[in-house]
């Protein structure tokens, strides 16, 4: 039989070299023009290597970051998958070669005469999977992919969970803020308060006046809660970012003061995307695994060709386990006959998949160069916003003061100098919101951008 099989093994050679089907190929960006860069005016300044959140200058919401790239349960969760993923990629290799397993018997019986008999036997058999169909390349191939999305994903997860808590940081320095100018505003109205009040006792004044004054300080201070249960929600967010159990607002993100972004590194141009954007790298990997996918159901249309051993030691007594020993060697071809068109409807509904995760990712490149057009514009228009906001706050605060004057005076009505309080605090209030759109929009843009994000370290751990 080992004769035999020899003499047939470069007849099956041959036969993989004509009967192997090719793994399509696909350009995912094909019929996408990439334009040359963002047609958006705006641009960050660059010159920043490391990581765009160190372009804020806090140190501690660099800290809160590298903690949540740390201890991060969901980031986890795709790193024990990416070692799943290439664990699976090892199985699939080790396809190629034999694989051989043993087996050890032993019995004892009575007969009719109560005579006791035992016997033994050994054998140790293996088969031999040969990839003449092209069926094994392709599982591999579709393990190797699928391994390569798996990286893709931790470092989306790390892109995501670095942006999440930049957001999450910069909402609680903004209530932070604004519960600052809470305070200051309330000390405002109710010096107002106090003014009207020895206005009205002195006769100067009606009553009227003081419970409009009155209404403003309630109408401020209505807003303290929900400044507090906007804190809270991002106080609590971040501390699952990070890892830890919600345990209230930490003294340290009590300041109040919404980070400004220096410098980050440079966005590059659209043709980058291909390469920064871990979601597009995963999608590319996506389309690889199904190309594979359609290479292995291809196989199954093709003879499959695998060599069985067998080798039995003994002649069935404990005595004699080692007395002999039989081997033997045979080629078993597999040839596809008749199976009703189930093998090719298999292969078609591949393809059609398999052109489906192209027409995502098409899809998904497209609304990439979106995110980043649009957090391009909306960097400009923040910081054009949150000028319009200063210039709003130093008109209002003269306004205040000379509104004020003519009151005390009796040359202005309290009407007039509670609309231009209420001007004041709602200058004040937009320049912090300003502020914080300005900063989340350079996190919205260095997201959509995409990088490296120590992917290296992922991917080696």
């Amino acid at each position: 039989m080992i004769g035999r099989a020899a003499i047939l093994l470069p007849a099956f050679a041959l036969l993989a070299g004509c009967a192997t089907p090719r793994i399509p190929e696909r350009e995912p960006a094909a019929g996408i023009a990439l334009p040359a860069d963002y047609f958006a005016d705006a641009r960050p300044e660059a010159g920043l290597d490391e990581a765009w959140w160190h372009g804020f200058g806090d140190p501690e919401l660099d800290a809160l970051v590298d903690q949540a790239l740390s201890r991060n349960p969901s980031l986890e969760a795709a790193r024990q998958r990416l070692a799943a993923a290439r664990a699976i990629v090892v199985a699939e290799q080790s396809d190629f070669l034999p694989t051989i397993d043993g087996e050890l018997a032993g019995d004892g019986a009575i007969d009719d005469r109560g005579r006791g008999a035992e016997g033994a036997g050994a054998s140790i058999g293996g088969v031999w999977r040969i990839d003449i169909n092209g069926r094994l390349s392709a599982e591999r191939a579709a393990a190797i992919a699928a391994a390569d999305g798996a990286a893709q994903l931790v470092a989306d997860r790390r892109r995501l969970i670095a942006a999440a808590v930049a957001s999450q940081y910069i909402e609680l320095k903004r209530t932070a803020a604004r519960l600052r100018l809470l305070e200051e505003s309330s000390d405002l109205q109710r010096q107002t308060l106090r003014i009207v009040t020895l206005r009205f006792e002195a006769g100067l004044s009606s009553n009227l006046d003081v419970r409009r004054a009155r209404a403003d300080v309630a109408r401020t201070e209505a807003q303290r809660g929900l400044l507090q249960l906007a804190r809270a929600r991002a106080a609590n967010a971040l501390a699952v970012l990070v890892g830890d159990t919600p345990s209230g607002v930490p003294e340290a993100a009590r300041e109040a003061q919404v980070p400004r972004y220096a410098r980050g590194p440079a966005i590059g141009v659209p043709a980058d995307l291909l390469r920064r954007r871990p979601d597009l790298l995963l999608a590319e990997a996506d389309i690889a695994r199904a190309a594979a996918e359609v290479g292995i159901e291809r196989a199954d249309l093709l003879p499959a060709l695998a060599l069985p051993g067998l080798v039995t030691l003994g002649d069935g007594s404990i005595d004699g386990l080692f007395s002999q020993a039989v081997a033997s060697l045979s080629a078993v071809l597999g040839v596809p006959l008749v199976d009703g068109g189930r093998r090719r409807a298999e292969v078609r509904a591949a393809e059609s998949i398999l052109e489906a995760e192209l027409a995502d990712y098409r899809q998904a490149l497209l609304g990439v160069l979106a995110e980043v057009e649009t957090a391009l514009t909306a960097i400009s228009a923040a910081k054009d916003r949150t000028s319009e906001f200063q210039n709003a706050v130093s008109e209002s605060e003269a306004a205040f003061e000379q509104s004020n004057a003519l009151y005390r005076e009796g040359l202005a009505s309290l009407f007039d100098v509670l609309d231009v309080q209420r001007q004041l605090i709602s200058s004040r209030e937009a320049l912090i919101d300003g502020n914080a759109d300005l900063a989340q929009a350079h996190v919205d843009l260095f997201t959509a951008v995409g990088g490296d994000m120590d992917r290296e370290a992922d991917e080696a751990a």
